[in-house]
């Protein structure tokens, strides 16, 4: 049997950066190169599985007892973010972690601090893989994918281990706010389901941010600087004073909790036209579609300044909290406590600053919280996972397999 750090390794070693500018499904064709490795792996199993005209990997493993109980499924992600290079990841394995400083690569002095990021102090003694400080680890969601794939393998080795009908799902795109869109719900077949991508051992969430992408192309003016007096409007600095617009305070490194934020995440031009890219989270739905109106009416002070056309946004939905899909079937939520005091993790409900395949999924009809994968510090080269998480997630797993099964 294959070790979950091997299989994790094998994993983070194929490259699935998504690619929101790109219309296809999946986004990228290298994401296809993981999923049909899954798919192949599966069917080695002994699991019948496929791979869909989108990239979707479903496989199934049949009930081994004698009574009807519930079809549960497993989902995790295989693409990385956007956001750092996920090509040629070569993780730095970490044994029996002291609770130093770990050096990393790239940029001088650069290192994961327990001064600058405490919840290293959790893992002393513990085996940490990082990255070597020039890509992301692609922990986020392939620590995930690996737990799923772990717990399958044990499942199918051991015959007398009993459970009820499996569903297992892998997705590309999900960083890019596009994983579900096309995975067909009745097909997959499971009535409840659980993503493997949250963060932190212990985590399990089922509410998440409303989430929205925001666009707005600034059209200038370029006159020769020589004689540009009332003439020229310069599109760089229009764009600038439209982000001053936005409230400072409710910017990413000021919030936590329940609180939203709009996150700059895009400044490209000149002084003839720039284009700026926002993403709008809150968890409150209405706080949520104040702040995409907050959005427009920003806009539309540029246009009054400057004159109509300006300021030209594109808003768009991504995904919703799924709180309001989950909570009549709170007895997933109630499973998922259990099998994690099972296997002796304290559970920490709260609620997702960001989002999962798990929320468009519980809003297409299947109830699907979050549990932790074990990463931290996602998308970038400060991510790190512990092979004890990992172990435990897995753990997890088959024990919410075992309670279905005594439904």
């Amino acid at each position: 049997m294959e070790k979950i750090l091997d299989r994790f390794l094998r994993y983070v070693a194929v490259d699935t950066q998504s690619n929101e500018d790109s219309e296809s499904q999946p986004s990228t064709a290298k994401q296809l190169n993981l999923l049909n490795m899954l798919c192949s792996e599966l069917n080695a199993m002994g699991v019948e599985a496929v791979v869909d005209e989108y990239g979707y990997v479903m496989g199934t493993i049949p009930s081994n007892i004698g009574k009807a109980v519930p079809k549960v499924g497993f989902i995790a992600h295989v693409d990385t973010a956007p956001d750092a290079s996920g090509a040629d990841i070569k993780p730095q394995i970490i044994n029996e972690y002291d609770g130093g400083d770990i050096a990393l690569k790239g940029v001088p002095g650069l290192a994961l601090k327990p001064s600058e990021f405490p919840e290293l102090k959790h893992f002393i003694g513990q085996t940490l893989i990082t990255t070597d400080g020039t890509t992301l680890l692609g922990a986020d969601d392939k620590a995930g994918v690996a737990e799923i794939m772990d717990a399958v393998q044990y499942i199918v080795s051991h015959p007398e281990f009993k459970h009820g009908e499996i569903k297992i799902g892998f997705t590309p795109d999900e960083e890019i706010g596009r994983g579900v869109v096309k995975f067909d719900v009745p097909k997959f077949g499971a009535e409840y389901a659980y993503t493997m991508d949250g963060g932190e051992i212990g985590e399990l969430e089922f509410e998440n941010f409303n989430a929205a992408s925001a666009k707005i192309h600034i059209q200038g003016r370029n006159v020769h600087p020589g004689y540009a007096k009332g003439k020229m409007k310069n599109a760089i600095l229009i764009g600038m004073e439209l982000n001053a617009l936005l409230p400072v305070e409710q910017r990413p490194e000021y919030t936590e909790g329940y609180e939203g934020f709009f996150h700059l995440i895009g400044f490209n031009g000149s002084v003839e036209q720039a284009d700026i890219t926002y993403i709008i989270r809150d968890h409150d739905r209405a706080l949520f579609e104040k702040k995409k109106e907050v959005i427009l009416e920003c806009c539309r002070f540029i246009n009054g300044k400057y004159g109509e056309g300006t300021a030209t946004p594109v808003v768009r939905d991504q995904y919703y909290n799924m709180r309001e899909q989950v909570e009549p079937h709170y007895h997933v939520v109630e499973k998922a406590v259990k099998a994690m005091e099972m296997a002796g993790i304290k559970p920490k409900i709260q609620p997702i600053r960001g989002g999962t395949d798990g929320a468009n999924l519980s809003f297409k009809g299947l109830p699907c919280p979050n549990i932790f994968a074990g990463g931290l510090n996602f998308h970038g080269k400060m991510e790190y996972v512990s092979l004890q998480s990992m172990e435990k997630a897995s753990e997890v797993i088959l024990n919410i397999v075992s309670l279905y099964a005594e439904s």
